[in-house]
């Protein structure tokens, strides 16, 4: 018996499971951060939903290509999607652990204490510049990281070169 499909059914399902919540993200944050008291709390379950389902079902999305390439004999050197999704693959893992999950760590830090009330008579000036600077590259990276994706899922379904 071929193992090949098997690998296939958990590269499909672990594709999935990893990046359906990434495209939830966005609209998690947005939320947090229309209503300053539960920021916070967005950016720790975009941090959770990270570190126990995308992050490490991204790594088994490696493990079960490498699968499918060794059963179903593929000549890695003639697919040229093939090469430019491993490429995209290593870029977005990459960058979602060696620039979004210290951003998102710094982020949820400054955000888990009440910053200092305002001196009287002033109103309050919103978040200090360096929080807004790591929100907007958390942003920023999160939509990277989804162009990302979608170019991947595109390269594996089109296969257009």
């Amino acid at each position: 018996m071929s193992l090949f499909p098997w690998f296939l059914f958990v590269h499909v399902l672990g594709a999935i499971a990893a990046f359906g919540p990434t495209f939830s993200s966005s609209i998690i944050g947005k939320m947090g951060g229309a209503e300053s008291q539960h920021a916070n709390f967005a950016v720790r379950v975009n941090r959770e939903l990270a570190r126990q389902r995308i992050l490490p079902l991204a790594v088994l999305q490696g493990i079960t290509g490498v699968g499918l390439i060794v059963t179903g004999n593929v000549d890695v050197m003639r697919a040229g999607w093939l090469m430019v999704a491993i490429v995209l693959y290593a870029i977005a893992l990459g960058f979602a652990f060696g620039v979004q999950t210290p951003t998102a760590k710094k982020i949820i830090e400054m955000t888990s204490t009440p910053p200092p009330p305002p001196p009287p008579g002033t109103a309050p000036s919103g978040p200090p510049p360096e929080l807004r600077a790591l929100i907007e590259r958390a942003r920023l990276g999160g939509m990277f990281l989804a162009g990302l994706v979608a170019a991947i899922v595109f390269l594996m379904v089109v296969k257009p070169f």
